[in-house]
């Protein structure tokens, strides 16, 4: 199979571990020559940031980490076997943005990237060299080369007038509890899908959204010109796997983005937003946790275990969409025949 994924963060790294794991790969480390399958990840990037003099690509990193067998699953993100000798130096130093940990081994990363894209590389042959180590396995694919950054309006206590955050000082900082008044991909208008996401979407067998934040991962993929439209066309049918289980973010402060822009924190909700590809929207299919109900025209929808405790728990995600995919193109066809 020829699968592509829409990804971002912790949620997207896992869920491409289940990815590997149904296709019978082992989900740590490299493929085999000659497997037959292709997993494709266009991963969000508008979390980027320039701290300490270094690019931190955090969302591409925890899919390399994750799918190289280098992450801290127990932490829930960096290195794994991690030092901090570098942050509480800096911290002494009185340097910029203390709340933002930086391993010295994940230091080490940053500072290779910096002096590539420093050189004149672009981030997605960046990205391709730095997987030269990791070997994740799959193709990680920044979704543009240019930089995006999602800013986020609040209102700061103590200042006269609303002041605009960098995603990861609002999310980290201010652990997103500092309500949004907007939050924007700063860049994205101007930008153009990097190398080889337009393709790896429209050749794809199967196209999966993964249980990423709607706002901040998925939802600045696809405000890249061109990327809606590829998803549109695609001859793949796209399904996706809902973040909210029981009302609720499975991880993160997805419910206080969801809240910026109008939508209810719930499967349903998310669902809705999305919207069904029949009516303009992203959609074909949806996969929500049992016990949570949704009902959206146009849109197929199935209850399952969504929680994601080991690789092989989200290699039945996986297989469930698979399915649903299966049963969709054959109802596709029969109308056709009709």
């Amino acid at each position: 199979m020829n699968i592509t994924v829409l990804a971002g963060g912790v949620g997207g790294a896992k869920f491409l571990l289940g990815v590997k794991k149904y296709l019978g790969l082992e989900p740590f480390g490299p493929s085999p020559d000659g497997h037959p399958h292709q997993i494709t990840a266009v991963v969000n990037t508008a979390d980027d940031i320039r701290l300490h003099g270094v690019h931190i690509a955090a969302d591409l990193d925890s899919c390399m980490y994750t799918l190289g067998g280098g992450a801290d699953l127990e932490r829930g993100w960096g290195r794994n076997d991690e030092t901090w000798t570098t942050s509480a130096e800096l911290a002494e130093y009185g340097g910029e943005a203390p709340w933002f940990n930086l391993g010295d081994k994940d230091f080490a990363t940053h500072l290779m990237r910096t002096r590539m894209l420093d050189a004149g590389y672009p981030l997605s042959a960046v990205t391709q060299a730095l997987c030269e180590r990791w070997k994740p396995g799959v193709t990680l694919l920044p979704m543009t080369d240019e930089r995006v950054e999602t800013h986020v309006v609040v209102d700061l206590p103590g200042s006269t007038e609303l002041v605009a955050l960098h995603f990861q000082e609002w999310w980290i900082r201010y652990h997103a509890e500092l309500p949004a008044m907007s939050i924007t991909p700063i860049g994205a208008e101007q930008s153009r899908p990097g190398p080889g996401v337009l393709e790896a979407i429209l050749t794809a067998d199967l196209v999966l959204i993964a249980p990423s934040n709607p706002v901040v991962s998925i939802g600045t993929i696809l405000a890249v010109p061109g990327i809606r439209e590829a998803l549109a066309s695609t001859p793949a049918k796209i399904i996706g796997v809902s973040p909210i289980i029981g009302g609720a973010p499975v991880r993160g402060h997805a419910d206080a983005c969801l809240a910026a822009i109008g939508v209810e924190t719930s499967a349903e909700g998310v669902g809705r937003h999305y919207g069904a590809r029949s009516a303009g929207g992203l959609l074909d299919g949806w996969l929500i946790a049992e016990g949570d109900t949704a009902e959206i025209q146009g849109l197929a929808i199935g209850p399952i275990p969504l929680l994601m405790t080991d690789p092989l728990a989200t290699a039945a995600m996986v297989e469930a969409a698979v399915a649903m995919a299966g049963i969709l193109m054959l109802a596709g066809a029969d109308s056709d025949d009709d």
